[in-house]
Order: C-alpha cells, then structure tokens, then sequence
C-alpha cells in the first residue's frame, strides 16, 4: 500500500486540539463515475465514493454499501446542511467514529490546528465506539483541562448544560472551542458514578510536543523525554533533544508517552528510527491486505537502556513507537494498559470546501499483534491510586520525578539495566 505521509493521521479522533496533516490532494475519481453537478447531492455522492474505495472494511460493516448510495442519493435536500446531516448520518453506518465528516468550517478549524495556532481548552476527545459516549483520551499538559485535573477516560456528559447523549465529536468540539478568554463548562462523569464539573478557560495554546532533561545526579545522569503527541515537529525536537542529552553523557534514558494521544504515523516511524537501529517498526494493511512494512534503518541516535512510561491515554502513535521497541526487546514498559487504537485515517478535502477522515489501513506491532481495543500491556504493571493521581494533578511538576511511583519504578529498572550492562561490558 503506497502512503503519502503528509495524509496519514492515527490519532484518537481528537480534534479539539490536536494537530494533524491534512493531504493536499483531492480525490481524482475514474471516468465514468455519475457525479450530480451542481447539486447538493454532489457532495452526498463524493463521500460515498471516498468510503466505498478507501474504507479498510470491505464489508462496510455488514452493510450495503450500495443500498445505502441508492438509499441517500434519492432524497431531496433543501439545503447545505441537510446534506452535511444526511453525510453524517450517511457513515454512521459504519459503524465506526474515526471516519467522520466536517462541514467546511469544521475543516477549516482542523487546517488552523495544523498551523499551530490553537485556542481552546487542550482536551483530546473521542467517541468511545461500544457506548458512544464522548470520552478523554488525554487533557493536553499546562492547559486548562489537564490545570483542572480533567483525566484519560473520562466521560463528558454535558457541556454548557446541555447533555451530549447522541452527540458526535464534531459537534462538541464546536461546542467546547469559543473565543479566547471566554469559558465552557464540561459535566464530566468519573469512574461510572462520580459527577463533576469543571469550569474550563478557552485560551490559545503553543504544543511543543518534546520536553527534555538532562538529571545528573540520577545514576550517573540520565535523561527524562516527555512526549506529549506526535505532531509535525515531533521528530524534529526528539532529534535535538537526543543530540543534546548524549552530548551531555546521559547514562540511559526515560520516555514518558503517558496521556499522548497520538498524531502522524510517520512521526512514530521517524523517532521509532532514533531509538531503534534494526528491526521491523510497524506494518499497515488495507482492505485488500496489501501490506506496507516499515522498519529502522541504522540511524539510532542512541542505543543506551531505555524505559518506556505508558498508560491509558497512550494512544495510536504511541502505541506504535512503544509496541516496535517493545516487540524488538529495544525497552521495558511500564505504567498500565495503553488506549488501544489500532486504526490509520486518511483525512481528505471534498468539494464545497468540506473535509473527511476515513479509516484506510489497521496497523500492527512487529510480532503482529492487532492493539486495537486490545492495547498494549505494559511489562511492569505500576497502577496509580486516586489519591496518588489527584497528588499528581494537583502539582504536575511531581511528574516525572521521585514522588512519582511510575517514574520511580521505570529508574529502578534502568538502573538494573544499566548495572547489568555494565557487568556484561566486564565480562568480555
């Protein structure tokens, strides 16, 4: 399967602040293909056809496909936005909310995020796809959400009073974004019973998606990387960051992934390509099962002991950089379950100035596991307490640090690592 890279999103549906590629080229369709020129349906009919060549399941969910062409094709729309209701309604059928339509504003939003220039309150959100609820995949460091102690999983009932039962992502973004300085407020359900609600301030908001230490007194110095997604300068300040820590003698290294939702595949494969010098990365498969495989290509950075910090907000993108270090015994996973998304979309510019993103190709790990809804298991199992948790939210510069129990275990095993390697060195 040939892939541009510029188009291949695989975060978690997350367009309230999160930062994607968007494809540059339209869908060019064969000779032949009825489109209704100058009419709404038009529109109707595009859609149609970038799901029924494109979609990763041929079965288009048990459904037919084209019944359902016939089906939307004959109604009369009075306006625009029946037919961006009728679309929408139109892939509901299958099933699956990571192929989703975006009226032109909604597209143009996405092309915004993608320049940088974001306002809103930092919560990556999805549609959980058994309940259909809208979920937190992540709250977005140092922004009003993760300030407020918005966690990963947590279920968004209402926002401004108004229930979100039967809502789509699209729709509540537009609600939750507003106007620099003015407010929202989120009903959030925790845990299935807890309520709470939170206030949150719409602000503009600058992701630079590496941060990077450099502690010297940890094991000789070691150096501490959280990613917090993977946009497109991802690699880039991984690349920095690396070239500055090894300058400064790092002994081993600490990647924390938790609470990244994802983003670009091809950020993951790049930095994937720093940590790991050999070995397969990552492979996608379409509906047809052509399969494309990716692997490292001799131009690790670093090949010092690494450990990995995962947990339930660690999606996608994440869960493909982890899984190939994993999979290739290149680092130790610690934390909880990752999110389990498994899904690549393409996200694709319409006519009317409208857009879409359509889930193409599953990924899977180098062993060939499927994550999706399954996630990755880490391979020590340090669960957080709520007390534990609230502590942290409380104070976030306690992330990272010794009051923090999942970094803590992740240096005591760099640490055996690092002492194992060196006795080894000795040896021989």
């Amino acid at each position: 399967m040939k892939i541009q890279k510029n188009g291949l999103v695989i975060g978690a549906t997350a367009l309230v602040l999160t930062a994607v590629a968007v494809t540059g080229a339209g869908l060019h369709l064969p000779k032949g293909v009825a489109f209704f020129k100058d009419s709404p349906k038009e529109l109707v009919d595009e859609v149609w056809q970038v799901v029924d060549r494109y979609y990763v399941d041929g079965t288009f969910n048990q459904k037919d496909w084209r019944a359902i062409r016939k089906q939307y094709l004959q109604k009369n729309y009075k306006s625009k936005e029946e037919v961006y209701k009728a679309t929408r309604q139109m892939l509901k059928n299958l099933g699956d909310p990571y192929t989703r339509f975006m009226d032109p504003k909604e597209f143009r939003d996405l092309q915004v995020e993608t320049s940088g220039q974001l306002i809103g309150v930092g919560i990556q959100l999805s549609q959980n796809e058994k309940t259909k609820k809208l979920e937190v995949i992540a709250p977005i460091e140092d922004t009003s959400a993760s300030k407020a102690g918005i966690l990963s999983k947590d279920i968004i009932t209402k926002i401004d009073s108004k229930s979100t039962a039967g809502m789509d992502v699209n729709q509540a973004v537009q609600l939750i974004r507003g106007k620099e300085g003015t407010s929202v407020k989120l009903t959030i359900q925790r845990d299935g019973s807890q309520t709470l609600e939170f206030n949150l301030l719409r602000q503009q908001i600058e992701i630079h998606p590496v941060e990077a230490k450099y502690r010297p007194k940890e094991l000789g110095g070691i150096g501490y990387i959280r990613l917090k997604q993977f946009s497109a300068n991802a690699a880039t300040e991984m690349g920095t960051a690396l070239g500055k820590l090894e300058s400064q003698g790092a002994t081993g290294y600490v990647l924390d992934l938790r609470s990244n939702p994802g983003g670009l595949l091809y950020g993951a494969i790049d930095i994937a390509r720093m940590w790991l010098d050999e070995g397969k990365i990552v492979s996608t498969k379409n509906r047809q099962g052509t399969e494309d495989a990716n692997a490292a290509n001799h131009t690790a950075i670093t090949k010092k002991p690494l450990v990995i910090l995962v947990d339930g907000g660690s999606a996608s993108a994440s869960e493909i950089l982890s899984g190939a270090l994993q999979d290739n015994k290149r680092a130790q996973l610690v934390g909880t379950t990752t999110f389990g998304k498994g899904l690549v979309q393409s996200v694709r510019p319409l006519s009317d100035g409208a857009g879409m993103a359509v889930t193409i190709a599953k990924y899977y790990t180098p062993s060939g596991k499927d994550i999706n809804h399954a996630g990755i298991k880490p391979d020590v199992e340090i669960k957080l307490s709520k007390a534990q948790i609230k502590e942290l939210v409380k104070d976030r510069t306690r992330f990272g640090t010794a009051a923090d129990p999942q970094y803590a275990k992740a240096v005591q095993i760099l640490q055996a690592t690092i002492a194992a390697n060196g006795n080894s060195a000795q040896k021989k």
